[in-house]
């Protein structure tokens, strides 16, 4: 079950490769996004110093007035991955002109995951066709439905 979704990661992106990360949490932030709150806009994953970071993603507090003093909601928050993982995001990252960047977090048995996607960047031609195939998918399926009544 999906807790917070990046909606326009499949618009600007094309997704080659995805991982899952498990994610570094306070307790309250857990609360949040179990809760359904949190967001993914604007939101990439780097790699510094052998470790994966999620950089940009917002996670407000559960409640306000119970919230540390200094709590950042958009502070950096270190991914949970094998070192193999990270040396393979990490050549993707390097000089290929693609991106890491988060598509979903959500629940796995008691953990919290994120899945991560290797990604390149749409152009605007390609934005305008993917919109087309899916424009005329959907008219299709839709006429299908209506002849099986």
């Amino acid at each position: 079950m999906s807790l917070v979704q990046n909606k326009k990661v499949f618009l600007k992106y094309e997704i080659l490769e995805k991982y899952e990360a498990g994610i570094e949490l306070l307790g309250f932030e857990v609360k949040t996004l179990k809760s359904g709150r949190g967001s993914l806009d604007g939101a990439y994953v780097i790699i510094r110093g052998g470790e994966a970071y999620l950089i940009n993603s917002e996670i407000p507090p559960y409640q306000m007035f119970n919230t540390p003093k200094g709590y950042d909601p958009r502070q950096n928050r270190r991914l949970l991955l094998t070192k193999k993982e990270i040396a393979e995001l990490a050549d993707y990252a390097d000089g290929r002109g693609l991106t890491l960047v988060p598509i979903s977090v959500y629940n796995k048995g008691r953990k919290i995951k994120v899945e991560v996607g290797v990604a390149r960047g749409l152009k605007k031609y390609d934005k305008r066709e993917l919109l087309k195939k899916r424009e005329s998918q959907r008219d299709v399926d839709r006429t299908l439905k209506e002849r099986s009544y």
